[in-house]
């Protein structure tokens, strides 16, 4: 198993495919965690901004892509994409493991977080909205937040997604490849 986990693109179409072509291409799955194509009234638009693109690409993606809705999704939105935007959350499960992800406006504290995680009894509960990274185990929940490739809020302004596979969990630098952060599943 190998899934995709993204968040927070808005709109930009290259920093999502830098994403895709390096870490996602052979995923069976992508989970985004909302801010998909509207760059957001508080965020500077980059060079690469271009929803409609960022759409067919999303749209052409061989593997199902989950997504969840942000604070900067809109109804037109559901418009463009082939796949539903949903939301406050979405649940799936693989092979028995249980992934909750909300984008996190609405579920911000670590004990809001906490509360809906032992609810659904998920194995990863997966958030976006800040654009920083988390990856930390409470309980018997994996908490993980992939940031952002595109509008990075980190100190060093890494862009960021984040892996799932079999055994472990993995926060990438979409620009170097290298693994910041990662946890045992």
């Amino acid at each position: 198993m190998k899934i995709g986990i993204i968040s927070d693109t808005h709109g930009c179409v290259e920093r999502f495919t830098l994403a895709y072509d390096k870490f996602f291409k052979d995923a069976d799955m992508i989970i985004h965690a909302g801010d998909i194509l509207y760059h957001g009234p508080r965020n500077p638009i980059l060079p690469d901004y271009n929803p409609a693109k960022l759409a067919e690409k999303i749209n052409s993606l061989p593997m199902p892509t989950i997504i969840c809705k942000g604070n900067c999704d809109s109804e037109v939105d559901t418009l463009v994409l082939n796949s539903p935007i949903q939301a406050p959350y979405t649940y799936v499960v693989i092979d028995g493991f249980k992934i909750v992800t909300t984008h996190g406006h609405h579920v911000m504290s670590d004990q809001e977080k906490d509360a809906m995680a032992a609810h659904f009894k998920a194995d990863l509960f997966v958030s976006g909205h800040v654009h920083i990274n988390v990856l930390e185990k409470r309980g018997n929940t994996i908490f993980l937040n992939p940031g952002s490739p595109a509008l990075s809020k980190r100190t060093d302004h890494r862009q960021t997604a984040a892996l799932l596979t079999d055994t472990k969990i993995y926060i990438v630098d979409i620009d170097s490849g290298e693994t910041i952060l990662s946890l045992d599943k």
